[in-house]
């Protein structure tokens, strides 16, 4: 093969091919018009005398050559990266670069947002895109640069792993605010839900993968009860709506409570028992440890998580962690 035909804009069409598997969302994220992705696919084609790539429905499809070309191009790219970086001194302002983020849609709505406005003040050429929890497993989906960090409760990861403390999520419990049970007991919002009222009624749960089960239920198995989950969602805001528009209890993080209760008909109540705390923690691959613009995101998102009121104490960045 003739190096010479072989420039770095190819690879980067090559890399964006493989993870949006789309000629225009490839070109989407490059920032390359759909014309000039296929003209640098199709040479591509010539160089390496493979279709790399074949059209099935609406996806493109990387051949077994495209295939076992995705890690070590993958991981030039990154070495030619950090050689530059570390060339220069990194000014936020002058970085284009498009940051991948994955969470539930707790993040989505309560962070996002502001963290978006907070750095198109200081740099206005990066970008964010935020993926549901469900996308996949963390770890892989690291180790392929699929997506930059996870936002996500204590997980079993590769070593190679790093993450941080973000803040403690307790629980709290919300209901409609015109709960004909709630009321009937005279029960006043910020007060706890007495155990018995609690197992009554019915439950939605927030669960990813349709499991009818959470911390809440190993909570109640501790003291020998049980309660009734009548309905799984996998998104926050699908459980606050339908808590919202029915005689449902839920259990859900007290921040997004407090969010979500004041644009809805919702009223928050406490536990009516210990329900275990989780550590929320941003998880992203070592390899990015030291690299200048994502440290720089990293401790976007610790500060803006600390400006939204999420953390009980100041988070302090661990890398390696």
């Amino acid at each position: 093969m003739n190096l010479n035909a072989l420039d770095l804009n190819l690879v980067k069409v090559f890399d964006a091919l493989l993870r949006e598997r789309s000629v225009t969302r490839a070109g989407e994220q490059i920032g390359l018009s759909q014309p000039a992705v296929s003209a640098a696919l199709n040479r591509l084609r010539y160089i390496l005398n493979d279709q790399l790539f074949v059209r099935r429905g609406n996806e493109m499809v990387p051949t077994p050559r495209a295939e076992s070309l995705a890690e070590p191009l993958r991981a030039a790219l990154r070495e030619i990266e950090r050689v530059f970086q570390s060339s220069k001194n990194f000014e936020p302002a002058e970085l284009d670069r498009t940051f991948t983020l994955m969470g539930a849609d707790f993040f989505s709505m309560l962070l996002m947002p502001f963290l978006a406005a907070r750095i198109a003040a200081i740099a206005p050429r990066v970008s964010f895109r935020f993926l549901d929890s469900a996308r996949g497993d963390v770890s892989r989906l690291l180790q392929d640069d699929e997506i930059d960090a996870a936002l996500e409760r204590p997980l079993e990861v590769s070593d190679w792993v790093s993450s941080t403390p973000l803040f403690h999520s307790p629980f709290a419990i919300i209901a409609a605010d015109d709960n004909a049970a709630i009321r009937q007991a005279g029960i006043t919002e910020s007060e706890p839900l007495p155990i018995e009222l609690f197992c009554e009624l019915p439950h939605v749960l927030r669960s990813i993968d349709g499991s009818m089960s959470g911390s809440t239920d190993e909570a109640l198995r501790k003291i020998g009860r049980t309660r009734r989950v009548s309905l799984a969602l996998p998104h926050f805001q699908a459980v606050a709506l339908a808590v919202a528009n029915g005689n449902y209890l839920a259990a859900v993080p007290r921040q997004f409570a407090v969010w979500a209760a004041k644009t809805l008909p919702l009223v928050i109540f406490e536990p009516p028992l210990p329900i275990a705390v989780p550590e929320v923690r941003m998880y992203w691959h070592a390899r990015h440890d030291d690299e200048q613009p994502h440290r720089w995101v990293r401790n976007q998102i610790l500060e803006a998580i600390g400006a939204l009121g999420f953390l009980e104490s100041v988070a302090t960045e661990i890398v390696g962690a």
